[in-house]
C-alpha cells in the first residue's frame, strides 16, 4: 500500500496538500507559494509570500553562468527538447553558485539550535567564525567578483524582510556574522546575496535541506529567458553556435601518440 499528501484526483476534482486545487488554489496561491506549501504544509502568509516570491525572483537569473551556458548548448545540440535543456542547466546548477545558500542556511539554523537560550547574536557570531577559523574552512555567504563592497541584492532583500515583518533570528544572526568577520579583518567584506537568500529563507521557515530545491526552482524559471534567446537568434546565430564555434576554432590538437 502506498501513500502520499500531497495530491490525487477524482472524476470532478484535483486535491493538493489538502486543498481544493480549483476552488482554493488557482486564482488564489501564486507558483511560489506551492513551494512553500510544498516545503512547510501550509499556505504562506501574505507577508511570506511577497518574500519568497522576492527571494525567488532574486536567485533566478544570473547571465551567462555554467548552468545556463550548459542550457543553450544542450538547446543546440536538440532544438526539439526544450525540456532537455532546462534540465541540463539545472544539472550544472551546484555548489559553487548555489551551495552558498544552503550552506549559509545549515550554517544559522545549526548554531542557533546550539546556543543558548537567549544567547546574544553577536556571541553566537563569534562562535561561528571561531569554528570556521579552526577548521581552516571557507565561511559561507560572504565575498562577491563584482559586488564590492557591497552586494545591492543583500540590501533590498534586508529592506523588504524588514518592510514585510520577517526578519527573525536567521537574518540578524548573519548581520552578526557579516560585523564580527569586519571587525577581525580590519576591512570591508561582501555579504552576498546568495548568503543573505539562505538566512531570510530560514526566516520564513525553510529547512536549510530544502534551500537548494527552492533554488532551482527559481533558476529554471531563469533558463526559461536563456533557451526563448537562443531560439529567437535562430541557431545560426545562436550564443551557443559562437560558443562551440570558439572552442572549435581554439582548440589545439596535440595527439599523445
Amino acid at each position: 500500500m502506498y501513500s502520499t499528501h500531497i495530491g490525487t484526483s477524482t472524476p470532478d476534482a484535483v486535491n493538493i496538500y489538502g486543498y481544493d486545487l480549483c476552488s482554493e488554489v488557482i486564482g488564489h496561491a501564486n507558483l511560489a507559494d506551492l513551494v512553500f506549501l510544498g516545503a512547510q504544509g501550509r499556505l504562506p502568509s501574505e507577508n511570506e509570500s511577497r518574500m519568497l516570491n522576492a527571494l525567488m525572483v532574486g536567485v533566478a537569473e544570473h547571465g551567462f553562468t555554467p548552468s545556463a551556458l550548459a542550457a543553450r548548448l544542450t538547446w543546440l545540440g536538440a532544438p526539439e527538447a526544450t525540456q532537455a535543456a532546462v534540465a541540463a542547466g539545472l544539472l550544472g546548477a551546484g555548489s559553487v553558485y548555489l551551495g552558498a545558500m544552503e550552506y549559509t542556511a545549515r550554517m544559522l539554523q545549526e548554531a542557533i539550535a546550539d546556543s543558548s537560550d537567549g544567547q546574544d547574536p553577536a556571541t553566537t557570531a563569534a562562535d561561528i567564525l571561531d569554528s570556521y577559523e579552526k577548521s581552516g574552512t571557507r565561511v559561507p555567504g560572504f565575498g562577491h567578483p563584482t559586488h564590492r563592497p557591497r552586494d545591492p541584492r543583500t540590501t533590498r532583500f534586508y529592506q523588504l524582510a524588514e518592510e514585510y515583518g520577517v526578519l527573525g533570528d536567521h537574518g540578524r544572526l548573519l548581520q552578526a556574522v557579516h560585523a564580527e568577520m569586519e571587525r577581525r579583518k580590519g576591512k570591508q567584506i561582501t555579504l552576498n546575496g546568495a548568503g543573505t537568500f539562505g538566512a531570510l529563507l530560514s526566516d520564513i521557515g525553510f529547512h536549510w535541506k530544502h534551500v537548494r530545491t527552492v533554488v532551482t526552482a527559481a533558476r529554471a524559471v531563469g533558463l526559461v529567458g536563456h533557451i526563448a534567446e537562443e531560439a529567437a537568434n535562430g541557431r545560426a546565430d545562436s550564443s551557443a553556435q559562437a560558443l562551440f564555434q570558439h572552442v572549435q576554432d581554439n582548440t589545439d590538437y596535440q595527439p599523445k601518440r
